[in-house]
């Protein structure tokens, strides 16, 4: 869901992950289509391929989140930002987002749509029924 945020903090020591492959799935949420946006399409491969843990710092120098805060301090630094928004002009902000979307919008709708599809196909896949039992035996 962080894809469709406009701000990401993360305290450092914040590791994530994206394990749709690892666990015999395809993106879903046009994540697909929003991280290669976001990070770049080799960084998208990596993280979406392999499905391997990476460091907020990692993430904040692709351009996955905006901030790295201490840990524990992500929540305060989060309700900050908000403050700062909710001073501004509300109709200035909704049209700038409005803005910033109008471009992507039809290509997540059309996204969310094929991922969608796929996803349903990848969901009853042996594959996704053999790592679904490894992950739930840990």
């Amino acid at each position: 869901m962080l894809l469709h945020c406009d701000f990401v903090i993360a305290g450092t020591g914040t590791q994530f992950r994206i394990p749709f492959v690892p666990l015999g799935l395809c993106p879903e949420g046009a994540s697909s289509l929003l991280l290669a946006r976001y990070v770049g399409i080799r960084k998208a491969n990596e993280w979406l391929y392999r499905g391997t843990p990476f460091t907020a710092e990692e993430a904040q120098q692709a351009g996955l989140i905006n901030r790295v805060v201490v840990a524990g301090q992500a929540e305060s630094a989060a309700q900050e930002l908000a403050r700062e928004m909710a001073g501004q002009s509300r109709l200035a902000l909704t049209s700038t987002k409005a803005l910033l979307q109008r471009a992507a919008a039809q290509d997540v709708a059309a996204t969310l749509d094929a991922e969608r599809e796929r996803f349903a196909q990848c969901l009853v896949s042996p594959e996704a029924k053999t790592a679904f039992s490894r992950f739930l035996a840990k």
